[in-house]
């Protein structure tokens, strides 16, 4: 007997109900993804355990990372200083298109086209009337503009609840992170270091980071801030974007990890630990500096304790999570202390050394443990990468210039 159209298409329609059932039901009950994000500041590709195991520096947290995910050993910066990396991550755009191609505060020389010239024997090393070269001047704003839809803007319209902590320099007043998408802001100005109060330790006189009990330490504080977030907010999605002023200058550890490493720096030989150069400065062979091992360790451990967190919530299945740094080590500038050999140079220049970075991924239940890729990948790619790990839509006229490398995270060969 011949089906009526309208009964045919009422037992098809039946079928494929029953068929979408296991797959519309699973897509229902699994959870978003969150998102944890650490961001530290000048620390080198040399600088962590998983990368070089003979390090001076002792990182177990990201050591025990490392092994849960994927380490990435061709992860690279926009830029060799920090405003424009940041801001190539939250907008998915190289500094060039942003506008901004320096640090924000940067000498008046670089922006009104004179360099200084290191070959001038007379160079006093400021801009002055000596050693000075007309060039170009690049394009440069100093705030990131209104008009991105930043990373944290993409997430919270999408149901996500946006947190920052920490260092980020991207503007003045009224470009700060809740300005640009993020409903919770402990500590983000426009400073590019802890340069208020007692710096890295309470009081912080900083306007958006309540002073703790005397003596509290930053890296302590950020990570505190960002595991009770993260608690509060275990139902999720939400994005815990963790952004270290460590290991920025001014170089002061924490007396007991100081005293710990000047221990371990007198069973060494570092007569030779300055011998290189990177004309016109010297250049640090050997990492041995006490302070800046302190600063590192301090670090690692807030990392630890924010890792702790996500467990204790019971979310670490979907949850990932990205560790990166916004330049090179600080091998060539600001006292040179620690070493980023065999990558050439440091913080501020254009060779390895400044802009290879230490990249650490996991994303559980898809990157294998211990697993390792060698393809490269730059800072503009986390935006679109995260929005692909989250399943939700691609914004290209926003993320231009990066490209999602989750196809990496399942096959690091791909």
């Amino acid at each position: 007997m011949k089906l009526k159209l309208p009964t045919f298409l009422r037992r098809l329609c039946g079928v494929l109900g029953l068929l979408a059932i296991p797959v519309f039901g699973s897509a229902q009950s699994a959870k978003p993804t969150n998102v944890v994000f650490f961001l530290v500041d000048d620390l080198g590709w040399m600088d962590i355990s998983p990368n070089n195991p003979k390090t001076f520096y002792e990182t177990p947290n990201l050591q025990r990372f490392a092994e849960s995910g994927m380490r990435f050993t061709a992860g690279y910066a926009a830029c060799p200083v920090c405003s424009p990396t940041r801001s190539s991550i939250m907008t998915g755009q190289y500094p060039a298109r942003t506008r901004n191609t320096d640090y924000f505060g940067a000498p008046n020389g670089f922006k009104d086209g004179v360099i200084p010239d290191p070959y001038d024997p007379d160079r006093d090393g400021k801009f002055g009337k000596h050693g000075e070269r007309p060039v170009r001047p690049a394009p440069y704003a100093e705030r990131l503009a209104a008009d991105h839809t930043t990373l944290a803007e993409a997430l919270k319209s999408n149901g996500y609840t946006a947190f920052f902590a920490g260092k980020w320099h991207l503007g003045p007043e009224g470009s700060w992170p809740e300005d640009h998408g993020f409903d919770v802001n402990k500590g983000g100005v426009d400073r590019g270091g802890p340069y208020g109060g007692k710096k890295y330790f309470s009081p912080y006189g900083n306007p958006r980071l309540a002073d703790g009990p005397e003596g509290e330490h930053l890296p302590d504080r950020l990570a505190t801030e960002t595991a009770k977030f993260i608690t509060d907010h275990k139902e999720g999605p939400f994005l815990a974007y963790l952004s270290f002023y460590s290991v920025h200058t001014p170089l002061i550890g924490r007396p007991d990890l100081v005293e710990k490493y000047e221990k371990k720096r007198a069973e060494m030989d570092v007569s030779q630990e300055m011998s290189g150069e990177e004309f016109p400065r010297p250049v640090r062979i050997q990492q041995a500096h006490a302070v800046y091992a302190a600063m590192v360790e301090a670090m690692d451990l807030a990392v630890g304790k924010v890792l702790d967190a996500v467990d204790a919530a019971g979310i670490r299945d979907n949850t990932l999570v990205i560790f990166f740094s916004d330049n090179g080590g600080l091998a060539t500038s600001e006292g040179w202390p620690t070493s980023n050999l065999p990558l050439r140079a440091g913080k501020g220049w254009l060779y390895e050394g400044g802009i290879r970075e230490p990249l650490l991924v996991r994303w559980p239940g898809v990157t294998q443990p211990g697993s390792v890729c060698d393809t490269p990948v730059i800072s503009t790619d986390f935006f679109p990468t995260i929005l692909d790990v989250c399943g939700l839509p691609a914004l290209p006229q926003q993320h231009k210039d990066g490209a999602s490398f989750a196809a990496l995270l399942r096959d690091p060969k791909a």
